[in-house]
């Protein structure tokens, strides 16, 4: 699947449109006066498909833009391809972006193993990698990758979130982990087995992790049952948090469940898994969910919504998915508004390590923040609780910074 297109929005609002002057020159691949070509890749099929409404959502936002006058007069064109959620298959689609169509930069292709399979060619190329889709804290090591940045907050930051709730709650908790056997998975169970410390022989009396091509994960959720834990902590994607959720519930085994930002969707797998199944899970978040009726009147919602109804019609507008990937080009469209007329690669990575704004639909208090030491733009989460309806939040944003990794 491509799709092209050309996109007009705002991160705030404001008019991004500036009129051309003729001092300005073609600075990079993919810059001209009158265009800026960015591309990405990501799952439209396959296992994952359920993140495809992160590319829907961003090839409408860009047309948004577009409409608006552009980027100091430039038309954005995202090209967006599909790979299926295979690591391979984004390599491929990566190379055609870079050396058939001549990109300024990679845009949030998603997915940690994806990410990890183009990075060291989009490092030895110097293109920069920008707000690829993912978590994972290495996404951050700026010296060895100085051409990537991710955007999600931190896998193992989330892990040692949900530790530090569950003691709370079960001081003496035993608690099971299901993963994904990537470095997706590996990065939360990282951020478990830190904040745990000395206390992980003790607690932590089993894991098990799947592939993503497992057809379900009924064998490792009866494994995690009989270890007898009352704490489970589900890193997994949409679809096997669908089928972990539900077979819990088959199994009669209620623990503490806390499952990951990556799949805490309503739509796409809260109700698919049978709302009294799925009751009770706790998650967390960075953003206003688009399900929750505290927000029914908030202008950015308001604003969310009416972009949908234009740029994205026949969207689910309680699928988180839709409004990350509207969040992350809005992300976008301001650090190119950041770049100036100065639109070099080099410029590119320059401004992503030195942002400092909040674009709409973030929590109150979470705003995207990095440094040239810190290439971590989300480092704040909120808890959230599932009722039935609706994600619903409680205690307080918690900010943690990563750790780097060595």
């Amino acid at each position: 699947m491509k799709k092209r297109t050309f996109l007009g929005t705002v991160a705030a609002g404001a008019l991004l449109s500036v009129t051309p002057t003729s001092s300005r020159a073609a600075a990079a691949p993919g810059v001209t006066e009158t265009e800026i070509t960015i591309g990405q890749s990501l799952p439209y099929s396959g296992p994952a498909s359920a993140y495809s409404g992160f590319g829907k959502s961003e090839t409408g936002y860009m047309r948004m833009v577009n409409e608006r006058g552009g980027i100091r007069g430039r038309k954005i064109n995202l090209i967006s391809l599909d790979d299926s959620y295979l690591p391979p298959k984004a390599v491929e689609q990566t190379r055609k972006l870079v050396e058939q169509e001549g990109v300024f930069f990679n845009f949030s292709t998603i997915g940690t193993a994806s990410n990890v399979a183009i990075r060291k060619y989009l490092n030895d190329k110097k293109v920069p990698q920008i707000f690829a889709a993912s978590g994972l804290v290495s996404f951050g090591d700026h010296k060895r990758y100085p051409w990537t940045i991710a955007w999600q907050p931190p896998f193992e930051i989330e892990g040692q979130l949900f530790v530090r709730y569950i003691l709370k709650e079960k001081p003496n908790a035993k608690i099971a982990v299901l993963y994904q056997n990537d470095d997706l998975g590996r990065d939360y169970v990282r951020g478990v087995q830190r904040e745990l410390g000395d206390k992980a022989a003790a607690r932590l009396v089993e894991m098990q992790s799947y592939e993503i091509t497992d057809p379900t994960v009924d064998s490792q959720m009866v494994g995690l049952q009989q270890s007898g834990a009352d704490a489970f902590i589900n890193i997994s994607t949409p679809k096997f948090a669908a089928l972990s959720i539900r077979k819990a519930y088959e199994l009669g085994w209620h623990p503490l469940q806390l499952l990951s930002y990556a799949s805490a969707s309503v739509s796409s797998v809260m109700i698919p898994t049978e709302i009294e199944k799925s009751t009770g899970v706790i998650s967390s978040t960075y953003y206003k969910d688009p399900t929750d009726p505290r927000w029914a009147n908030d202008p950015e919602y308001l604003d969310y919504i009416a972009f949908l109804n234009k740029y994205v019609p026949g969207a689910d507008k309680g699928d988180v998915f839709y409004l990350i990937g509207y969040m992350m080009a809005a992300t976008v469209t301001q650090l190119l508004q950041q770049c100036g007329d100065d639109l070099t690669r080099e410029n590119v990575m320059k401004q992503a390590a030195n942002m400092n704004f909040r674009i709409p639909m973030l929590l109150p208090g979470v705003n995207v923040h990095t440094t040239p030491d810190s290439f971590y733009p989300i480092t704040t989460l909120q808890l959230q609780r599932f009722d039935g309806k609706t994600f619903v939040l409680f205690g307080d944003p918690v900010t943690i910074q990563p750790v780097p990794p060595p």
